[in-house]
């Protein structure tokens, strides 16, 4: 029988879950894995992209771990894709790959000021708080008043983090160096600005709950932001979502700290919604002073227009989250304006021609762009997959296909690679440094230290 010896490029859910769907799905073949991580660790936005607070995402990593922990994966870790190992690399050792590197890069907003001292992504913001080993150990909050902008979960998940009091993180598996940070914030206020309506909102139902859930953080909410025209209405009316988020910001409409009249709390989270940023104002030295945004208003069918009603919010700092961004990867074509890999439905296209490329493939975010939840990421793999299975025919034809050949390859390069059995070392190390003060894990932040426990060095 023949085997299929497929790659898969970053081990974060989508790829993952294109491994997973692949071994479960019928088929006239065996079918040999390895999974490429440039992070000595897996799980990819599941363990660097979500708010450590998220509990449920417990239930997406051990579905995950399940999948890894079956055996029939191989998994290479501390392995970056056109340094340690090229597609011509690939070829000679698969038939086929599928690359899954997500988005990680925030998307630009482009506004006079953006660039000021104490601009900073979303995206980088969470990279730190997760502790990601390729980012600054150190962050600097700055102010009372700080500002997000964006209306989607990413927005919500940082403003929360900024806005809660770090005591409330202890219990989860945030980095000491994050900690400390965030106990010495002076931040008091923090606004997030999104261009829409609360009925045109990104976020679920449960992020926005989650913020009202905050100890000693009032919720701030306007009542001029609650004016609904007719599209907005249909939406909550048939839209169970919508309906859901509708109901939770009409309850903090009704607190005392409505229309920011102040309540008990010594922090407060605002939310300004049909406000589009316009210029981030600075001082002589360059440091953010102020947000200008435009007053918006529906355009009837879902977007927004102007009103040329100019407001500024003084603010010490100020964070954009309004989506992230593939990055290019060495020997592929990329689509620089949507920021992934040209694709048909998985199947990577030539970047002149518009030609299938032969034995690659692509799935999740660097197919897709970063919409949706995790979820969707498996409906995505089940596609992509479907056409590696059914182009048989056109798969390479690999020089050395052997199991042995890979490792041979990165040893003789002086990669030090990590495996499944280096992740779970790692894994045990995390768990038992939290247990003496009751967490679940304390996160190992250092590349070269996660590298050593991996491999028991």
């Amino acid at each position: 029988m023949t085997t299929l010896r497929l790659a898969i490029v970053g081990a974060g859910p989508a790829g993952i879950y294109a491994a997973d769907i692949l071994l479960r799905t019928e088929r006239s073949f065996d079918v040999s894995i390895d999974l490429f991580e440039q992070l000595p660790a897996p799980y990819g936005l599941v363990r660097y992209g979500v708010a450590p607070d998220h509990p449920r995402i417990k239930g997406v990593v051990n579905a995950l771990r399940d999948v890894l922990d079956r055996g029939d994966i191989r998994i290479f870790g501390n392995v970056t894709f056109g340094e340690d190992i090229t597609l011509d690399d690939l070829k000679k050792h698969y038939n086929a790959v599928i690359f899954s590197t997500g988005a990680i890069r925030d998307a630009a907003l482009d506004i006079p000021g953006i660039d000021a001292k104490g601009s900073f992504g979303a995206a980088d913001f969470v990279s730190w708080y997760d502790g990601h080993p390729d980012v600054p150990r150190t962050w600097t909050i700055e102010g009372q008043h700080v500002g997000m902008v964006g209306n989607g979960n990413v927005a919500l998940d940082a403003a929360r983090i900024l806005a809660k009091h770090a005591d409330d993180l202890l219990p989860t598996e945030i980095p000491q160096n994050v900690y400390d940070v965030l106990k010495a914030s002076p931040v008091t206020d923090v606004h997030v600005f999104g261009r829409r309506g609360p009925a045109q909102v990104k976020f679920t139902p449960l992020e926005l709950r989650e913020l009202g859930e905050m100890d000693d953080v009032d919720m701030v909410v306007y009542d001029e932001d609650f004016e609904y025209d007719e599209a907005s209405l249909e939406a909550i009316a048939t839209n169970k979502q919508v309906k859901v988020i509708d109901r939770v910001l009409q309850k903090w409409r009704e607190l005392p700290s409505a229309n920011g009249a102040g309540g008990e709390s010594s922090r407060r989270l605002h939310l300004h919604f049909w406000a589009k940023p316009v210029e981030v104002k600075t001082d002589a030295d360059g440091n953010v002073t102020a947000l200008v945004y435009e007053r918006t208003k529906s355009d009837g069918a879902g977007g927004v227009v102007g009103t040329g009603e100019m407001r500024e919010q003084p603010l010490s700092q100020i964070y954009r989250a309004i989506g992230y961004f593939g990055s290019a990867l060495p020997g592929l074509p990329f689509d620089d304006r949507h920021g992934v890999i040209p694709n048909h439905e998985g199947q990577v296209l030539a970047e002149d021609s518009n030609d299938i490329l032969p034995g690659v493939y692509a799935t999740g975010w660097i197919k897709r762009g970063p919409v949706g939840l995790i979820g969707h990421t498996k409906s995505d793999a089940m596609e992509t997959v479907t056409h590696l299975v059914n182009d048989q025919s056109s798969w390479w034809q690999p020089e050395d296909p052997s199991l042995e050949a890979v490792p041979a390859l990165l040893e003789e390069r002086g990669v030090q690679w990590t495996d499944l059995d280096g992740w779970h070392r790692l894994d045990e190390h995390e768990v038992a440094l939290g247990e003496p003060q009751g967490r679940a894990r304390i996160k190992v932040v250092p590349r070269d230290e996660m590298v050593k426990i991996s491999r028991g060095e």
